[in-house]
């Protein structure tokens, strides 16, 4: 572990500090082209601007441009250690936005004394961009502050934790249920966590046809149940009338595990109570809530998925987030919507069942691969992603009104 620490400090640090950098994409070598890129050619287009706004996704960058903003309340696992801390995270994102979509992102921290502070910076800025993804907020104001700039912003605003989250567990929960024979609308969930990722993902698998009143949520505190007091807006979305009150009382004889709560809160024989054929999903990181070795001992006809990329089944957010902003830059989506959502759950799973490219398999460093309990999801580094996504949320998109654009992009006639 001390080797990886340095491995990956000197990642960071070394050649040049940091994880992305600025590169331009016209020439600047004569006066000419100097007098054309600044003053006094700049005047032309700052005229064409100023006379249609929409025409600053023809003569600027703002259409292929995401911000990743936090405020650094809550990174990765880490907790609450401050906007400055976050900005490696928020390189990382900008990083995977270009590597996956060719999206140019610029990552901006944000220091507030209010959540209102945060969403008028924030809100104040937006026209510089195309999208903005938020990161790493804690709940619950990560809720208002994703409301409140959705209604201020006629861009896109996505924060990555509460929706990517839910979209790739979404889809890996829609094909586990397959391969287990189980129907969405049937099976009993129990939920391990109740911050911001796991109501988003709770609320898309009731979109997906999930019966909220089979959904049972837990916190520190145990179930949530509807003779509770202490609930906030957002849990009591999800507070059951029941008797249950701990992690064993919910688990007895149901079908769906999702945690995304914190390391080793699944006990063995807690696992041991679920009904034939169970679904874990355990994705807290770096640890999850039950090691995969573990929880293959205690039930032998287990689906498990986690957060990480040394086991089967990985609950990966960059299996969205590219492609759901590719998509609605591609056609100047003001908002991404649940269709859209959907649309990438959809685009997603149909994926997993498809024959394997070989520049896959080797990527991932295995021989074969075919739907079933080890393969529910496809790998990060698939490249029939990105078309693929982006073009069902583009589409969604389009036919939800949501879009500026109402064509698909030429290059998205032809399909990986």
């Amino acid at each position: 572990m001390t080797d990886f620490r340095q491995q990956a400090l000197d990642y960071h640090a070394l050649p040049t500090p940091g994880k992305i950098s600025i590169e331009i994409t016209k020439p600047a070598e004569s006066v000419t082209d100097l007098a054309l890129a600044y003053s006094p050619g700049v005047a032309e287009p700052v005229r064409e601007i100023a006379a249609n706004p929409d025409a600053a996704y023809q003569y600027t960058a703002k259409g292929n441009l995401v911000a990743v903003i936090s405020n650094g309340t809550a990174i990765l696992g880490l907790g609450n250690l401050g906007p400055l801390a976050s900005k490696p995270v928020m390189e990382g994102k900008a990083l995977l936005f270009k590597r996956f979509a060719g999206i140019d992102s610029i990552d901006i921290e944000v220091s507030h004394s209010s959540t209102d502070d945060f969403i008028n910076t924030v809100a104040n800025i937006a026209d510089t961009f195309g999208g903005i993804n938020l990161e790493d907020i804690k709940a619950p104001e990560c809720f208002v502050i994703e409301k409140a700039l959705i209604e201020r912003c006629n861009i896109p605003v996505f924060h990555d934790d509460q929706h990517g989250t839910a979209i790739v567990t979404a889809a890996g929960m829609l094909n586990a249920l397959e391969v287990q024979g189980k129907e969405i609308s049937e099976v009993t969930v129990v939920c391990m966590g109740a911050g911001a990722a796991a109501i988003a993902c709770m609320e898309l698998l009731v979109k997906c046809g999930a019966k909220r009143e089979r959904i049972y949520m837990l916190d520190r505190q145990g179930v949530i149940h509807t003779r509770r007091s202490d609930l906030t807006e957002y849990k009591s979305l999800f507070a059951n009338n029941t008797d249950k009150r701990t992690l064993e009382d919910a688990l007895e004889n149901a079908d769906v595990f999702v945690g995304v709560s914190g390391p080793d809160v699944l006990p063995p024989e807690a696992l041991a109570l679920m009904a034939a054929n169970p679904i874990v999903f355990a994705c807290s990181n770096p640890d999850p809530e039950i090691k995969p070795e573990i929880a293959h001992a205690v039930r032998s006809d287990l689906i498990m998925a986690t957060g990480r990329s040394d086991y089967p089944n990985q609950v990966n957010n960059v299996l969205c987030f590219p492609f759901i902003f590719r998509g609605a830059l591609d056609v100047r989506a003001a908002r991404i919507n649940d269709e859209m959502k959907i649309a990438a759950v959809d685009a997603i799973r149909s994926i997993a069942k498809e024959p394997v490219p070989e520049s896959v398999l080797k990527a991932s460093k295995v021989t074969s691969l075919s739907f079933g309990k080890d393969y529910i999801i496809p790998k990060p580094m698939d490249p029939r992603l990105l078309k693929r996504v982006a073009k069902a949320v583009a589409l969604a998109a389009i036919e939800s009104g949501v879009a500026r654009i109402t064509t698909l992009p030429v290059d998205y006639m032809s399909e990986l």
